[in-house]
């Protein structure tokens, strides 16, 4: 496998770093799956991308090089570019999750012990919980009031901001503390976020809950019963920012997986006048096994697909059944890179390494390939093809040892109707850590296979 690096000339090496600063201005603003979505539509309705909900209301026509969004409850969205062929042909699907491991805060989040008000948090998806305490944290979300109005709330990132923070036990007292295991070090009823100090002068019982629920009322307009309807989630404070004196890594939170959904939305929306229809998936729900309305299990997507061929006069049942089948995706999430720190994890000869390009992983699952979508030997080939064609670098993993542990993602969700799928997209050090690692030459070879694909006119 050679190093991207070493073959990028000046003018290459201008294109990662502004490819890069791109994502790391999305990766800052786009720290939950709801303002993904916002900054994901901006971008497409730019782009000449329409609503299918406008369509179908105005009863609309579409024909091939049109463009049409599904937004799913602002959580998830499918972006299809409609190609020569008939859909029944088949689409090049590229899909990836916008959620990423964090705290939620709990219906009830708010209480006062030993005089400090606190929120209460659930933590969502796989996390190390020790990697969360003592580090500046921010709020983001919104609450949903019964007139039907909703707030949204963001604070934490902006200069003026206050952050918060989940204290740990000083060092001096916490021998017993250092004899437990790590995973019980911290225990996940004890991730209480510090919110305030200062007492309601008025107020006897509770008083810095009252004085919490005071600024809340008066700066957002809410009242501690809209917490029921409430989506609040607690993330790292910070920007992304480039990493290394090379500045050839970008550090960030949600790396996993916005670094692969972003890349995927670059090469949808710099699409041109494709033949095979292109689609990109940008869900929801995949940390906590892709369930609900806005995962990918979720049947929003094969009921988008049916409504633009309805709108294109050639939907029915067996057409659309035909058009799952005959497709083909990338289904692109991350991959962990090799670590020489911890490399006795890593599966020799067949670990991802930074700067080798994207990533393709036959299968994930966890042991014996528990859970995994084994992808065909002959649709690996084709996509070596795909890849060479573009001189797109590009290299293949497993996640680590066999009997490490494992992992999963969308793939076998598509798969199940048929059509070739592979697990791809960019390796990271510290997956699912508050701050995850990547390398700027990988994101820029995803980006570049994620075009590749695209154009693929499978015949």
């Amino acid at each position: 496998m050679k190093n991207a690096w070493m073959t990028y000339d000046e003018t290459k090496i201008k294109e990662v770093m502004n490819l890069s600063d791109d994502y790391m201005a999305f990766l800052s603003k786009g720290k939950t799956e709801r303002k993904c979505v916002s900054l994901i539509l901006e971008e497409a309705k730019k782009h000449g991308y329409k609503d299918i909900n406008e369509i179908i209301k105005n009863k609309e026509s579409l024909k091939p090089q049109d463009k049409v969004y599904m937004n799913m409850m602002n959580k998830s969205v499918a972006l299809m570019h409609i190609g020569n062929r008939p859909i029944e042909e088949g689409m090049n699907i590229l899909g990836a999750h916008i959620d990423s491991p964090r705290l939620d805060l709990k219906q009830n989040p708010l209480y006062e012990d030993g005089e400090i008000a606190y929120f209460d948090t659930h933590y969502y998806g796989g996390v190390k919980k020790y990697q969360w305490v003592t580090i500046p944290l921010a709020i983001y979300g919104v609450v949903c009031l019964k007139d039907g109005s909703t707030i949204e709330i963001e604070v934490g990132d902006k200069e003026e901001d206050p952050v918060f923070v989940i204290s740990d036990l000083l060092v001096h007292l916490s021998a017993d503390q250092m004899q437990k295991k790590a995973s019980e070090v911290i225990e996940g009823e004890n991730l209480n976020v510090t919110v305030g100090s200062i007492p309601l002068n008025e107020e006897e019982k509770e008083p810095v809950k009252a004085n919490i629920l005071k600024l809340l009322k008066n700066k957002y307009g809410f009242e501690e019963e809209d917490f029921i309807s409430a989506e609040l989630e607690v993330v790292p404070s910070g920007k992304a920012r480039s990493c290394g004196f090379d500045e050839s890594m970008i550090l960030g939170y949600g790396h996993d997986d916005r670094i692969c959904a972003y890349t995927s939305l670059r090469a949808q929306l710099e699409a041109i006048d494709l033949e095979r229809t292109g689609v990109c998936l940008l869900v929801d729900k995949e940390e906590v096994g892709s369930n609900g309305a806005t995962g990918m299990k979720s049947k929003f997507f094969e009921n988008f697909v049916a409504e633009v061929m309805n709108a294109m006069n050639c939907y029915n049942e067996l057409a659309l059944k035909r058009a799952f089948i005959n497709s083909d995706m990338l289904s692109s999430d991350v991959s962990a890179a090799h670590d020489p720190i911890y490399a006795s994890v890593s599966s020799p000869r067949n670990q991802a390494e930074f700067g080798k390009g994207l990533v393709f992983n036959k299968y994930t699952g966890s042991r014996g390939k528990s859970g995994c979508n084994d992808a065909n030997a002959e649709y690996l080939a084709q996509l070596r093809a795909v890849m060479d064609k573009d001189n797109v670098i590009y290299q293949t993993s497993e996640l680590g040892k066999v009997d490490q542990g494992g992992g999963g993602t969308i793939a076998f969700i598509l798969a199940n109707y048929g059509m070739q799928v592979i697990d791809c997209g960019i390796a990271l050090h510290n997956m699912h850590a508050p701050f995850e690692l990547a390398s700027k030459a990988d994101i820029y070879e995803a980006k570049k296979g994620y075009a590749a694909f695209l154009k693929y006119n499978k015949q």
